[in-house]
C-alpha cells in the first residue's frame, strides 16, 4: 500500500499542536531520558516504541477504573487524548498512545504521522520516516497481548492487526500530520471510558 501525505511539507509532520505537545516539560523530559542510550535516530524510535507500546498500558486491557487523580472514581474511568496527559496518567487507548509516541518522535526531530485502520472501529497508529529513508513506515504501539504481537520493523510491517478485506476492514493510506478530526472530537467529548466505547467512529 502507499502511503499518502495529507500535507506535502515535511515540516508539518514534525510541529507541536495542543494534542502532540511535544514542547510539554513530562514530553521533553521522557526523550531526554529516552535518548540517553540511543546511538542513533533509528534506536532513539524503537526505544521510544518500546516505552509507549510496553509501559503505557492500553485502556481496555488494563481495566483502567482510577480518577483522574488516581483514586477510586464510582465508575468513572479516563479518556486521555493529548500526549502529555498520556505520558502523566500513563493511559490511554490507541489513539492516545499514538499522539504520545508522535510526541516522543517528534521532539527528537523524527517526521511522525498519524494513520488509521478500519476495523469494527477506527483504530489508530502512527508511520515514521527515519533520516536516510525514502518511505514512511508504519508502527503500532497499542500494545502486546496473547495474539498481538506489534514490533518497530522498518524491513516490513509488523502491526498489532491485519486488515481482512472480505470483512469490509481496511487500511486508510492517509498520513496525517495532526489528529483526524473524527477521532479527536470522540476523544476530547468522551466523558468516560464506557461513553467512549459507545462513541468511537466506525469510519472516517
Amino acid at each position: 500500500m502507499e502511503l499518502i501525505q495529507n500535507t506535502p511539507e515535511i515540516s508539518a509532520y514534525l510541529a507541536a499542536d495542543e494534542v502532540i505537545d511535544h514542547g510539554h516539560p513530562r514530553v521533553r523530559a521522557t526523550a531526554t531520558a529516552l535518548s540517553a542510550d540511543a546511538s542513533d535516530a533509528y534506536a532513539y524510535a524503537k526505544a521510544a516504541f518500546e516505552y509507549v507500546r510496553d509501559t503505557i498500558p492500553h485502556s481496555q486491557d488494563a481495566g483502567d477504573e482510577r480518577s483522574e487523580m488516581g483514586a477510586p472514581a464510582e465508575g468513572r474511568w479516563r479518556v486521555t487524548w493529548r500526549a502529555s496527559d498520556v505520558l502523566a496518567r500513563r493511559t490511554g487507548i490507541c489513539h492516545a498512545k499514538a499522539h504520545a509516541l508522535a510526541a516522543l518522535l517528534r521532539a527528537e526531530g523524527i517526521p511522525t504521522a498519524l494513520c488509521y485502520q478500519k476495523f469494527e472501529v477506527v483504530h489508530g497508529l502512527v508511520a515514521v520516516k527515519l533520516p536516510g529513508e525514502d518511505r514512511w513506515a508504519r508502527q503500532d504501539p497499542r500494545g502486546n497481548k496473547p495474539g498481538v504481537d506489534a514490533q518497530f520493523r522498518l524491513d516490513r510491517e509488523q502491526l498489532a492487526f491485519t486488515v481482512r478485506p472480505e470483512c469490509n476492514e481496511l487500511d486508510y493510506p492517509v498520513l496525517f500530520a495532526e489528529p483526524h478530526p473524527v477521532v479527536l472530537q470522540c476523544l476530547r467529548e468522551a466523558v468516560d471510558r464506557p461513553h467512549l466505547w459507545q462513541t468511537l467512529p466506525t469510519d472516517l
